[in-house]
């Protein structure tokens, strides 16, 4: 306990990605291990923490409209900065309230960090460079409210897409050791968590930094081996990943959950050049052949761009078809956002914003069509849901292997259960426990 700090009350807010939401969790438990009450964002504390995101404008604009907020709240309150604006442009959060800035390093310190300033009265920047960058070791023991966790086992990116600051946010690949990996899975595990959630920046290049050692197959073989844990999810992952040996890999596990994100971006193979990803429409194809000819369950998700530099009518309706033929369960769809510092940023044929929202606003419509038509193709089918909570109606609420939201009456919070798939209702799955069928 830090007498600095203890029996003080902190809120945290997070923005972006299932990475931030791990770090936030890991900071949370350092504050709560240090004396500190952990309170809800929207009530007056004593300390607020903002984990903040720079994919794009919109996540700039609303990091620093969110560090304002806690300022208005409570101006006596002291204001930790830490995430991926943070370590972009530290100068520019200097605002009223803040009192530490963090990057995307040296989270594991934060009360420490700040009792310093606290003790002497001053504002503190603590953003270093991640060129050398070990992978933090930062550790999670529970997760609020929810009956899965995620487990960040991977850090970094060098992929530099060219409209992507990520790499220079995040700094290069680092893995976490596999024996890390079976530690936390256990605890997490003892805690009753039945789902575990594998993520990292750029999770495909698992173990690349390890000179072929060790690979993404390794670390979730180490989770499988874990009692207690049921089911595995794979966060995002790159079409690349997606060989003869990975998938049959995964078909030994019977605990992966048969739903992959595959990030397409773009489904022209120009934009993809441009954008230089790493693969063609055509092999971004044959990777979703190949899981599904593996899985007969198998549901694909993915995020696309909209109004990249240069695209054409013509290239964004080769997009619209290769969602199509990928006949995605969900997507997430947004307009590109010009990032400083990126080579797209200063690439000829900016598409002007109204487009750019537009062509986003079609692709959604597509995606929905794409979702409907994954949501009917499960009814009649036995599905095993994990109950994660109860509604107004006393309904068990939950998500299939494939990510599909289903709305089940009865069940038992935290558990596994087997549901007949009855019908469709909005974006959601209606089921019959198969006990009662």
């Amino acid at each position: 306990m830090n007498l600095m700090i203890s029996e003080k009350t902190v809120a945290f807010h997070t923005l972006g990605c299932k990475v931030n939401q791990y770090d936030t969790q890991a900071m949370r438990e350092r504050f709560e291990q240090a004396g500190c009450r952990t309170v809800e964002f929207e009530d007056k504390a004593d300390i607020y923490v903002v984990n903040t995101c720079t994919v794009t404008g919109t996540g700039d604009k609303k990091s620093m409209q969110t560090i304002r907020r806690c300022h208005r709240k409570n101006p006596e309150a002291a204001i930790v900065v830490t995430g991926c604006l943070a370590q972009r442009a530290a100068e520019s959060l200097r605002l009223p309230g803040v009192r530490l800035v963090l990057g995307t390093q040296r989270r594991g310190e934060v009360v420490q960090l700040l009792c310093r300033v606290l003790e002497s009265d001053c504002t503190l920047i603590a953003v270093e460079t991640l060129r050398q960058a070990p992978f933090e070791q930062l550790t999670v023991h529970a997760h609020e409210g929810h009956t899965r966790a995620t487990m960040k086992i991977q850090e970094g990116c060098d992929r530099f897409c060219t409209y992507c600051i990520i790499p220079s946010v995040r700094g290069p690949i680092r893995s976490r050791p596999l024996s890390e990996i079976r530690a936390e899975a256990e605890s997490l595990a003892d805690a009753g968590f039945k789902e575990a959630v594998l993520t990292g920046i750029h999770l495909t290049s698992y173990g690349r930094d390890k000179h072929g050692e060790i690979t993404l197959l390794d670390a979730i073989r180490e989770v499988h081996a874990v009692e207690g844990i049921e089911r595995i999810r794979l966060g995002s992952l790159e079409p690349v990943i997606v060989t003869e040996e990975f998938v049959r890999g995964l078909a030994q596990l019977p605990k992966v959950c048969h739903q992959f994100h595959l990030a397409l971006q773009s489904g022209s193979d120009t934009v993809l050049a441009r954008m230089r990803r790493r693969y063609t429409s055509g092999e971004f194809l044959t990777a979703c052949a190949m899981l599904r000819e593996t899985f007969d369950d198998c549901a694909l998700t993915t995020d696309v761009m909209t109004g990249f530099p240069g695209e054409t009518e013509e290239e964004f309706a080769q997009t619209i078809d290769t969602c199509k033929k990928a006949g995605f369960a969900r997507m997430h769809v947004f307009p590109y956002s010009e990032r400083e510092g990126t080579k797209a940023a200063a690439m000829e044929g900016s598409v002007p914003r109204h487009i750019r929202e537009e062509r986003a606003r079609r692709l959604i419509a597509v995606g929905k069509e794409l979702e409907r038509a994954a949501l009917e193709s499960r009814v009649g089918k036995d599905e095993a849901v994990l109950i994660e909570e109860f509604d107004a109606q006393g309904c068990g609420v939950g998500y299939t292997g494939g990510y599909m939201h289903v709305r089940v009456p009865g069940g038992r919070l935290g558990c596994v259960e087997h549901v007949r798939i009855k019908g469709v209702a909005g974006n959601e799955l209606e089921g019959a426990l198969e006990t009662e069928v």
